[in-house]
């Protein structure tokens, strides 16, 4: 088969706030120093901003070393934390923690609230202004290698293959995008990010990472009742003792809430289902009563990368830099990993820069994670490195105070010396489904609790139904069989998406609904599923999220 073929000194995998920052500080770097420096960015959304979701409160520290004018550029940040709480929730009832008792590093006041993918609408303009290319749309496939084993770019996936993988009449061949460097910001659980840490070892000594799953929902409501700027962060109900993990809760513009539930991978029980659990957080009386007479705008899901320090693989490779979420970057104390991520992505253009002007191509950049260890994302890693720790060893409650204790000891100045280690992979904890009782069923009302179909509806799904499977199977027919009755199908349950249905001792599923959360690949206990990109632009299309 006969494949075009671009070259570009730099490509870049993923249009999220990494890449983007990547991309804009290459071209701000090129032109101080008057030499030429060709950038490509693949991005499998239709559209740039298409794939991306977050909560999102952002920390601006690495928008303003990035774009020191942004609010002047129309940047759409416009809302910054004016109230910030954490609330302690039981079935019934709503108990505020003391803002005096909470420790300054979570402290969200000053900061902006708003949607990540709009911001990353906008920092594509502002990449394409400077002489970046785009290419929306353009899933990378499959990774390409040298003779000396190095990565020199990607095959982009082909477009118009069947279900059966044969070449229809729409059928046109992916193109081989090479780089002379190639920056990895695929988020987290990315299929390249998979492949490249196993041909290069990045993870050995390491062990693997651990994940979470957000769920989001946007809603308008009645002005009278929003006060822009507060944000929330609960803990308790209705996770509890199930599942470590949190709700969100963010007022920002003139009417917009973000509303999400966090569910920290790890939990034992197969049959929990964190997308009926956020459903059950809105019949809270405290939440139902602020959603009451408004409208759902919106949906999606995605995976979050919660290992932190411990579980970071070795981010530079023969030929490339893996950045934000695909190297772990995220701050879980803080959930947040925007402002990591993009400075990661500005430390990545510096390095290859550094490295073009030299005239080195293909090599890796190993002076990469020392920088990166160095630069404030480094502190921040080693400030938070035992919060995941504590929570997965002791639970919400106990582990938020121990989480809280030491994070008190840093603001003091006393840092803690020893590292805690994570507990046994998370997908493991999970038992069999005969230990636990499914729970019990929430009927939707389609007011204020739905079902997973009419909120797919919000999420703007579109996937070409007569195209090769991009979630396959690893078990073996018997395998499956057995992890089906033993575990009961737990993804079927912890889907946001319905893409998989239990039928007796098999499992049907749909990927059309995929929203490409990779919660399939993350959390199943015997990790039998993997998710490949399908066709570039397919997938959800969110809209403000």
């Amino acid at each position: 088969m006969t494949r075009d073929l671009i070259e570009y000194d730099v490509l870049i995998i993923g249009a999220g706030p990494a890449g983007l920052a990547a991309a804009i500080r290459l071209r701000q770097l090129a032109a101080s120093s008057g030499r030429e420096i060709s950038v490509c960015v693949l991005e499998k959304g239709a559209q740039i901003g298409a794939h991306i979701l977050s909560g999102a409160v952002i920390d601006p520290i690495a928008l303003d070393e990035l774009l020191p004018d942004w609010r002047t550029l129309g940047a759409p940040l416009k809302t910054q934390v004016s109230e910030d709480e954490v609330v302690w929730l039981s079935a019934q009832h709503a108990l505020p923690a003391p803002h005096w008792s909470l420790p300054p590093q979570i402290d969200n006041r000053g900061l902006y609230v708003g949607s990540l993918g709009e911001l990353c609408s906008w920092l594509g303009t502002q990449a394409e202004a400077l002489g970046v290319e785009l290419y929306p749309g353009f899933a990378a496939a499959a990774p390409c290698y040298n003779e000396a084993g190095a990565l020199i770019g990607v095959l982009s996936g082909d477009m118009g293959r069947n279900a059966a993988g044969e070449e229809s009449a729409r059928f046109a061949p992916g193109i081989e995008i090479r780089g002379r460097y190639t920056l990895v910001a695929e988020g987290a659980g990315g299929s390249l990010t998979r492949e490249l840490e196993a041909r290069y070892g990045l993870r050995e000594g390491v062990g693997e990472s651990h994940y979470g799953l957000g769920i989001k929902e946007l809603w308008r409501i009645p002005a009278e009742r929003h006060r822009t700027g507060s944000v929330t962060h609960f803990l308790g109900w209705p996770l509890g003792r199930e599942a470590g993990g949190g709700a969100f809760l963010y007022q920002y513009g003139e009417d917009r809430i973000a509303l999400g539930l966090v569910t920290h991978f790890g939990y034992r029980n197969p049959q929990l289902s964190p997308f009926d659990e956020l459903q059950r957080l809105k019949t809270h009386p405290r939440i139902a009563a602020l959603l009451a007479g408004g409208e759902r705008l919106g949906y999606g899901a995605r995976s979050i990368n919660e290992g932190g320090l411990q579980s970071q693989p070795r981010l530079s490779f023969p030929g490339g830099l893996l950045l934000g979420c695909a190297a772990g970057l995220l701050n879980v104390l803080r959930i947040k990993g925007t402002h990591t991520a993009m400075k990661s992505g500005m430390l990545a253009a510096e390095a290859v820069a550094a490295a073009l002007q030299a005239g080195r191509e293909h090599d890796e950049l190993a002076d990469f994670p020392a920088a990166v260890a160095a630069s404030w994302i480094g502190r921040e890693q080693r400030d938070t490195r035992n919060v995941k720790p504590l929570l997965s060893r002791f639970g919400t409650v106990l582990g938020s105070l121990f989480c809280g204790v030491e994070m008190w000891l840093l603001a003091l100045g006393l840092r803690l010396p020893w590292t805690l280690r994570h507990p046994a992979p998370a997908r493991s904890k999970m038992a069999a489904a005969g230990n636990y009782p499914p729970r019990p069923p929430l009927k939707p009302d389609g007011v204020l609790t739905f079902d997973r179909n009419s909120s797919l509806m919000l999420a703007n799904i579109s996937h070409e139904h007569d195209q090769p499977p991009h979630l396959r199977r690893q078990n073996t027919p018997a395998q499956e069989e057995a992890r089906v009755i033993r575990f009961a199908a737990p993804e079927a349950r912890y889907c946001p998406a319905g893409v998989y249905e239990r039928e007796g001792d098999s499992v049907r599923i749909t990927s059309q609904n995929c929203l490409h959360c990779k919660a399939c690949e993350l959390n199943d206990p015997e990790h039998s599923l993997l998710w490949h990109p399908p066709e570039g632009g397919s997938g959800p299309q969110y809209i403000g999220m």
